[in-house]
């Protein structure tokens, strides 16, 4: 193997927006869609992540979100920026008449991790484990019969 040459490592530097870029992005956007985008870069959360989050993954009391099966199958912690906790606060409000409409309708359910699940059955139901960001249109598991909502997928994002 005398006079083989080595494959030189590539080396991919990310692309960063500068701060002018990040706000004229956000400029463009607006309700939730803005709160996604600024939870994305004030938080360092990615997409998946953010859309994933819960009402109990949110600690305004300690300017905390807690990420559950980020990348790699980790958990982690990372700081709510104070500027979003005003919008955060809002968006929950407006999450909470939501689900408050859905289980006056009967419609009271969100997907959970197995555990959970199996552990507490009126988990589905309850407010703490709803999505921060839930989809405009309802569900209906044609298996059970029982009906809820998802989180907004990542291509209206």
């Amino acid at each position: 193997m005398d006079g083989v040459i080595r494959a030189r490592r590539s080396f991919n530097v990310p692309v960063l927006m500068t701060r002018g870029e990040v706000r004229d992005v956000l400029s463009q956007l607006a309700g939730d869609k803005w709160l996604i985008a600024s939870l994305l870069y004030g938080c360092g959360l990615r997409l998946l992540e953010c859309l994933r989050l819960r009402v109990k993954d949110i600690d305004f009391s300690r300017g905390e979100i807690t990420v559950h099966d980020g990348k790699g199958g980790k958990e982690r912690v990372t700081m709510l920026p104070a500027s979003l906790a005003t919008p955060t606060h809002e968006q929950l409000r407006s999450v909470k008449i939501a689900h408050d409409a859905d289980l006056a309708d009967g419609w009271d359910r969100v997907v959970l991790p197995a555990a959970p699940d199996r552990k507490s059955p009126n988990a589905p139901a309850d407010r703490r484990w709803q999505w921060v960001f839930p989809q405009a249109n309802r569900w209906k598991n044609p298996r059970t019969g029982e009906e809820g909502r998802h989180h907004v997928h990542e291509t209206l994002v």
